[in-house]
């Protein structure tokens, strides 16, 4: 085989090299080491900041929150005074939206039926997140005999739809139960809602705990002596919460949505608690005969205001804790 020659580089092959100090080098690629690293929360929260939806919900929920908190705010009028002599009267002076066909004063009743509906989406939000996580995570982590009882329980709730699983508890509910006032149709409804909602957070925290579990930092806090209930809750759980967080944001707005289908069907909410789906209940009506329909915008646009709201800021919370589904610049 004949040798290369290496010593003379052939003519048009010369390379010119200016010298070191010329061309110094600079820089590149530095790492303060004197900072402590961010954690996963802190680099999301600065991730929402740059989110123009995550203002853009927070201004939407920061405003509904406030008419939940303080309705007094915004009206003085009581939701549930009627005066039958101005039924389906229009705008006037003190009275922006009119009043319904009972002689209600559809703002304030729009101000006032924003309690209920949030609640209930609220309360259902935080059962169904606090019950998915717990069998979730203990599925997911310990495995065998306690995975396979708790995903198959999950399958046979996640069979049932949402809504007909409602309807179907609300019925036996209302029987059993029939005068029960505000503080008892939130919970009803919380419930018959939080029954069936469950098996899709439990899917989601048992796939980011079995993902956590197999990691390097959760070997070594096995190999200094933890335990497996610690580990799990010390250690797997909170690295594996982004999603169930996302799932949850999203919920609210599905959840507030669900109630008040269930209280236009006539099922949620006492017909004698204002709220949304029970408003619009009362105004369809109206709709089929043209009459007034602003009876049915007002808290029609109040509830998809807020649920719009609120899958903002799912999407927003999502592009910040998901690093797979973050949009690239």
């Amino acid at each position: 085989m004949p040798e290369i020659p290496t010593t003379a580089p052939l003519p048009g092959q010369d390379h010119f090299v200016a010298p070191l100090g010329e061309t110094p080098l600079e820089a590149t690629g530095t790492l303060d080491t004197s900072r402590p690293p961010e954690s996963q929360w802190k680099e999301a929260w600065k991730n929402l900041r740059r989110n123009v939806l995550f203002w853009v919900s927070a201004i939407i929920l920061g405003f509904v929150l406030v008419v939940v908190a303080f309705p007094g705010l915004f009206t003085d009028l009581n939701p549930l005074k009627a005066d039958l002599s101005r039924s389906l009267e229009g705008p006037s002076s003190g009275h922006i939206a009119g009043f319904d066909k009972q002689g209600y004063d559809v703002f304030a009743r729009t101000i006032y039926g924003a309690r209920a509906s949030v609640s209930v989406g609220v309360a259902c939000t935080l059962v169904v997140t606090i019950l998915g996580l717990i069998s979730g995570a203990l599925a997911g982590f310990y495995g065998g005999w306690v995975d396979t009882i708790v995903s198959r329980i999950a399958d046979i709730f996640f069979a049932i739809p949402l809504l007909l699983g409602a309807i179907v508890g609300l019925s036996v509910l209302n029987n059993a139960w029939p005068d029960r006032g505000f503080g008892g149709g939130v919970v009803a409804v919380t419930f018959a809602l939080a029954a069936f909602g469950w098996p899709q957070v439990t899917r989601i925290a048992r796939s980011a705990v079995l993902e956590v579990k197999n990691l390097e930092f959760v070997d070594a806090a096995r190999a200094i002596g933890a335990s497996q209930a610690r580990n799990l809750w010390r250690h797997v759980v909170p690295n594996a919460l982004a999603p169930v967080i996302v799932i949850a944001t999203v919920s609210l707005g599905i959840f507030i949505v669900a109630e008040a289908t269930l209280s236009f069907l006539g099922i949620g909410l006492p017909y004698g608690v204002v709220s949304w789906g029970n408003d619009i209940s009362a105004a369809q009506n109206q709709i089929r005969s043209g009459q007034r329909l602003g009876v049915l915008f007002w808290p029609a646009s109040a509830l998809a205001v807020t649920v719009l709201g609120f899958i903002l800021l799912g999407d927003a919370v999502q592009d910040a804790l998901d690093p797979k589904s973050r949009k690239k610049d």
